[in-house]
């Protein structure tokens, strides 16, 4: 039996015990499964049993008694992958547009975990059995270099790096619109969405610090090429912070503008820079936009000449 115990923060007030825990424990059950577990009684409030509708307050105390769902172990899969580079500490590679990171609901196999575990015989235990050497995530829809650590000190020594906000990310993304200063910058707080828990929304009341950074760095007729470096990694950041500001990402069914063009969002982690967790010494790699994208911008060239 697994025990969780959360003290509802200052800010939190007037918020369902159901909506609060929905956005608490996104990760590990649908909203659906923590009404079952409130109804159940295996969520107390306060030392008491009470309904999903309950409203809760700063200082409340929320206890959830859960068992965990068992875990199948991850199986390896022979799925090719774009190795960019490879020692024995850190393996960095290009994830293709469409693959999903880890094993999760809806996504058991072809995912970059299975192809990892086909490739190399180390990688880093920490975290669970369903993410060996996962350091950092991309979303499905969005390509681009990742690291991957191949022993349990590099995951550690990397996943401090990505803590503190000392890796150097770079992605590419084309959006709608003529983005008017050549530079930008987003510092909206962003949180669950309380009536979507998979979409992410500006939060003034309980959104988490997020900053981001854009340049332009190609105008086209009704669109930009704009480099984003993200400050912090919040998810969906670069997305929602620039559907925010204007400027929809072309392909985005969530966020953006749909597209004949392209088919998921046009969004590539461009480079990646960090410490390297064994020489000390900073390492950058780079990854060429995939065709899709290529696609997208000879399109809206020739749109320009024609």
């Amino acid at each position: 039996m697994e025990k969780k115990v959360y003290i509802v923060p200052p800010e939190t007030a007037s918020v369902r015990l159901d909506q609060y825990l929905a956005k608490e424990l996104t990760e590990l059950f649908s909203r659906t499964k923590i009404k079952e577990l409130i109804e159940a009684g295996k969520v107390t409030l306060n030392e008491r049993a009470v309904k999903p509708h309950t409203q809760i307050n700063p200082g409340d105390q929320i206890q959830l008694d859960y068992e965990p769902e068992p875990v199948e172990l991850t199986r390896a899969e022979d799925i090719p992958i774009d190795v960019v580079y490879e020692d024995e500490d850190i393996l960095v590679v290009n994830k293709p547009p469409g693959m999903v990171v880890h094993p999760g609901a809806g996504n058991p196999k072809g995912t970059l975990v299975n192809a990892l575990l086909h490739h190399s015989k180390s990688l880093s235990s920490l975290g669970d059995a369903i993410r060996p050497g996962i350091v950092h995530r991309l979303d499905k829809d969005t390509s681009g270099i990742m690291v991957i650590a191949k022993n349990d000190s590099a995951h550690r020594f990397l996943g401090e790096q990505f803590k503190k906000h000392h890796v150097n990310r770079c992605y590419w993304v084309v959006v709608k619109g003529v983005v008017q200063h050549d530079e930008m910058r987003s510092e909206e707080p962003l949180g669950r969405s309380l009536t979507n828990r998979k979409k992410v929304v500006i939060r003034a009341d309980i959104g988490k610090h997020s900053i981001t950074n854009f340049r332009v760095l190609k105008r086209y007729e009704n669109a930009t090429l704009v480099e984003a470096r993200p400050e912090t990694g919040r998810t969906h950041q670069i997305r929602v912070h620039l559907r925010a500001l204007g400027y929809p990402v072309f392909g985005d069914l969530v966020y953006g503008v749909i597209s004949p063009f392209i088919e998921r969002q046009a969004l590539h982690a461009k480079e990646l820079g960090f410490t390297h967790p064994r020489t000390k010494k900073k390492v950058l790699f780079t990854s060429d936009l995939p065709q899709d994208m290529k696609f997208l911008l000879e399109h809206l060239t020739k749109s320009m000449s024609s």
